[in-house]
């Protein structure tokens, strides 16, 4: 009998409703993961179309796939293939498998987990699955040498060989990168399949490794014996790649090859390739016979050859045949490391030419090179930026980033100057301000820049500028018609333009002014799409849900100029410093790029850089307003740049198609010069028995700072070299003996067509005795007039800060030394420039000008001595007090000179006062 039991009927959802709820699901996971996949991609395609450059995006995007796919296929090939072998060779054990319960109750052991593994994982699918994972991430990882495959496919000769192998050194550049990066993941290949075949082996029992049991089936000695002879074969190649990699190695005495890895390194290496060929074959060999034995041999027989012909024989030869006799056997290697090394930097190029150091200066002189004087450079950039700082900043969301020194011409005359953009940085906005309407829609932009001269100050000892203000006011100074700066150097931080409301533009009195974008910088962003892919990429619903976003919007991200040249061209080495440039009403930003490679042969590496060779091949200018990016080649002849130019055909444009104003602003880069100037250091002995000995070894000068010591560091400066017929713009840097502080030589880098790029230096007379920095520092502070003044300015409150650089001023075949001195409150942060220190041959002053200081310099003994007795005949006779008042008119006239800066007119007025004075004083005499 059947009882029923019935009560309220469940109610189930309709179906349909219930699927249709999982496919949603199911779709917006996927969609959720596919934009977290390709936000990046999308946006960088956006702002990469957005700036003109989706040819570069395109060609790096598919060679970055190109890697990745082939690794991936490669890999996966290979370890499926080996999992495949020994899934297929694997013993094949038949294993009864217990439920739970019945060894529960019986209480034997629980059955073999490799047993249940074995026999419940669908291995075929496993070992397809595990193949391709680690084959992803082995990809993943090898992805980013995308550039070294580009180079290899796209090269060009360099056009010389090296002297070892004869080899094209753009081998060494192109073809050597790639090679080794292929043998290293054939390496990588061949240990993960070793693992991955010995894993599955493992659980199916043909390597047994326990406390009590040790073994390996045959045909997992089989499998380990191709997969080593593989290795080996690999090995051999690496050998031979090695030989090559002689070039790159350092003793303490030659970079590159030397005598032992000519002699003994080298047939060494041949001898490891048919040691590394005979293991391999012997490994194979071991497929019939199966044993421990062949494969341990073949592989001892690698290592020990490897330890005794890499190792203990060259260190041997070295010390007792090489070291006894070093610099007779190394000497044709040092000539090659020398000359490799200056050819890698164009050390090459340095024109050496001799500087007599002579003691002529006079006011004559002086005149003759007034474009030098008038530019000596009084204004180091730190007092500098706080002056700036403190005077222009206006408001405290603006940010002098960076000051630089450029030149222009300014009222027909060439002048040297200092210039900063300001900049916005919103993150300065009062707290209660820092809304995302405000940082990201309304702040958008910086404003304008200051410019004021290197040499001129005002009564009160601040800077006079050509450029201040907001909205920039030119007094001398370049005019700006379009001052907003929507990209600089200050952090990124997107902001969105052409939005509902107007942008803040500047203060305006009690109130603000406002202005809209007019431009054609940023990625469009007024459909919903975009906004919300934009809004997943930063990570900011704002985005979706702001009002002020309209159809006509546009988003700016990587506003940050050097970022956004990285994103473009990756494969450049940028300059520390970008600098500012105002041409024709705009202002733009100015970065130098490198072309670099660590694989040029037997080359010295740069100090505490992984780079052999360097150009200074591509010039970037980005506008500040619209963020527009043009590349420039300036360096045709490098083949480095050549190569990038095949790859990226509308990338690098002639340099000729610069504007000509702009073309007016390069300048040779400092990073550059400071890299060729430590190694000339040792480079410029080219004689390798002087470089062996560094009998002439230089370093930079000594100065102090920072409450120590510290090294000096190359300036700018405008100056007429010995001979030349004009002033022009230099980068500059003295040196000095090693271990000593008198001057022997100075280097100069021209930054002015048609010259520009090429290096000089002046050597001093070895027997003449040139002061240094140091020296000339050590002199100023034994003097008592200037230490008295100084500790007379701490005493009453004030601070004394000394100039960054001494300034070594070349003019004609002398040396004249200036420095200036500032005054700061103890507690308040605007220096004055207060006095000038200037120095030349034994004598040091310290005045309120650079004209005073060079006219206390310059006046003769002689000449100042007959002054007094003329004013005590003054009443004596007429003829005396006419002449008197002649002399007195000729001498004011001379200081109006001076502080004029007509150094001829006042060398007429002050001769003309001598001989006044030589004339009153024959008459006193006569008397």
């Amino acid at each position: 009998m059947t009882i029923g039991i019935t009560g309220p009927e469940r109610k189930v959802p309709r179906q349909s409703a219930v699927v249709g709820l999982i496919v949603a699901a199911v779709l917006i996971g996927i969609c959720l993961f596919l934009l977290w996949l390709a936000s990046d991609l999308l946006v960088d395609w956006l702002w990469f179309s957005s700036i003109g450059y989706l040819q570069v995006f395109w060609t790096t995007i598919g060679a970055k796939a190109v890697v990745f796919l082939a690794v991936w296929t490669g890999t996966t090939v290979v370890l499926w293939l080996n999992g495949w072998f020994a899934l297929r060779f694997a013993r094949r054990r038949s294993t009864q498998l217990v439920t739970a319960s019945v060894w529960d109750f019986a209480g034997s052991a629980p059955p073999d987990l490799r047993a249940l593994v074995r026999d419940r994982l669908p291995w075929p699918r496993l070992i397809a699955g595990g193949a391709a994972l680690l084959a992803l991430l082995v990809a993943a990882a090898k992805v980013g040498n995308w550039g070294v495959l580009l180079r290899f496919v796209y090269q060009v000769p360099y056009g010389a060989d090296d002297p070892l192998y004869n080899k094209d050194i753009g081998f060494y550049l192109f073809s050597l990168p790639a090679y080794i990066l292929i043998k290293n993941w054939m390496m990588l290949a061949l240990v993960l399949s070793a693992l991955f075949a010995a894993a599955i082996y493992w659980v199916h029992g043909d390597i047994e490794y326990g406390s009590h049991r040790r073994s390996m089936s045959s045909t997992v000695i089989a499998h380990g014996s191709a997969l080593l002879g593989l290795l080996f074969a690999v090995k051999a190649w690496s050998y031979g790649l090695d030989r090559y990699l002689l070039l790159y190695g350092d003793n303490g005495v030659v970079v590159g090859a030397s005598y032992t890895d000519v002699h003994v390194g080298l047939p060494a290496l041949w001898l490891m390739i048919g040691l590394s060929v005979i293991a391999a074959f012997a490994a194979w060999a071991n497929l019939r016979v199966r044993t421990y034995r062949l494969p341990a041999v073949a592989f001892l027989l690698v290592v020990i050859g490897s330890f005794a012909l890499s190792g203990v024989i060259p260190l041997l030869f070295e010390q007792f045949f090489v070291k006894p006799s070093e610099l007779e056997l190394e000497r044709p290697y040092i000539q090659r490391n020398i000359a490799l090394t200056r050819q890698a930097y164009n050390l090459d190029q340095i024109a050496a030419k001799p500087f007599a150091a002579e003691q002529k200066l006079s006011f004559k002189t002086l005149d003759a090179n007034k474009a030098t004087i008038d530019n000596i450079r009084l204004w180091d950039w730190l007092p500098l930026s706080d002056t700036y700082a403190q005077l222009q900043e206006i408001r405290t969301y603006y940010k002098f980033h960076d000051l630089d020194v450029d030149r222009y011409w300014l009222d027909g005359s060439y002048q040297s100057v200092m210039l900063s953009a300001r900049e916005l940085r919103p993150s300065l906005l009062p707290p209660n301000a820092q809304t995302w309407v405000n940082r990201h829609v309304l702040f958008t932009h910086g404003t304008g820049a200051v410019m004021s001269p290197v040499t001129r100050k005002s009564s009160e000892g601040l800077p006079f500028f050509y450029l201040r203000d907001i909205p920039p006011v030119a007094d001398g100074g370049p005019q700006i018609h379009e001052p907003r700066i929507y990209y600089g150097e200050e952090p990124d931080s997107y902001v969105i333009v052409k939005g509902s409301a107007p942008e803040f533009d500047y203060p305006k009195g009690k109130d603000n002014a406002y202005a809209a974008y007019e431009g054609t910088g940023g990625v469009p962003i007024g459909a919903m799409v975009w906004r919300g892919l934009f809004a997943y990429y930063f990570n900011d619903p704002n985005l979706l849900l702001s009002s002020y976003i309209t159809t006509d919007s546009r988003i700016m991200i990587r506003r940050n100029i050097q970022e956004r040249v990285r994103t473009i061209a990756p494969f450049l080495r940028l300059d520390h410093d970008p600098y500012l440039v105002i041409s024709n009403g705009r202002m733009f930003w100015m970065q130098d790029a490198y072309t670099v490679s660590s694989y040029f042969p037997s080359a010295q590496p740069a100090q505490d850089q992984d780079i052999n060779y360097i150009r200074n091949s591509v010039k970037v200018i980005i506008d500040a307003y619209n963020g527009t990016v043009d590349f420039y080649l300036m360096d045709t002849g490098d083949p480095v740049a050549a190569t990038y130019r095949r790859i990226f055909p509308n990338l690098l444009k002639p340099f000729s198609a610069m504007p000509t104003d702009l073309r007016r602003h390069i300048r040779y880069p400092e990073d550059l010069f400071l890299i060729q100037a430590q190694l000339y250091q040792s480079y410029h002995m080219e004689a390798a028995d002087v470089f062996y000995n560094r009998e002439d070894l230089w370093q930079f000068p000594r100065q102090p700072g920072g409450g120590g010591v510290a090294t000096m560091a190359p300036y700018y400066i405008i100056m007429r070299l010995p001979g030349e017929p004009q002033a022009e713009f230099f980068l500059m840097l003295p040196m000095v003996p090693s271990r000593r502080d008198n001057m022997i030589a100075w280097l100069a880098a021209r930054c002015d067509a048609p010259d520009y790029g090429k290096l000089i230096v002046y050597e001093f007379p070895k027997e003449k005795l040139v002061y240094g920095p140091f020296q000339i520092e050590a002199r100023i502070n034994q003097s008592t007039e200037i230490s008295q003044q100084i500790t007379l300015w701490n005493q009453m409150g004030s601070r004394v800060i000394r100039g960054a650089n001494l300034l070594v001023i070349p003019i004609e075949n002398s040396i004249l030394y200036v420095t200036p001195l500032y005054l700061r409150a103890e507690q308040g942060h605007l220096p004055e420039l207060k006095r000038v220190i200037a120095a030349y041959g034994e004598h040091v002053v310290m005045k309120e000008t650079l004209g005073e200081a060079l006219s206390a310099l310059f006046i003769e003994p002689s000449a100042v001595g007959p002054v007094s007795s003329p004013k005590e005949e003054m009443p004596v006779t007429r003829p005396s007090a006419s002449q008197a008042r002649e002399t007195l008119d000729r001498y004011n006239q001379a200081v109006e000179r001076l502080k004029s800066g007509d150094w001829k007119g006042f060398g007429t007025q002050f001769d003309a006062m001598r001989e006044l004075l030589e004339e009153m004083n024959r008459h006193s005499a006569d008397r």
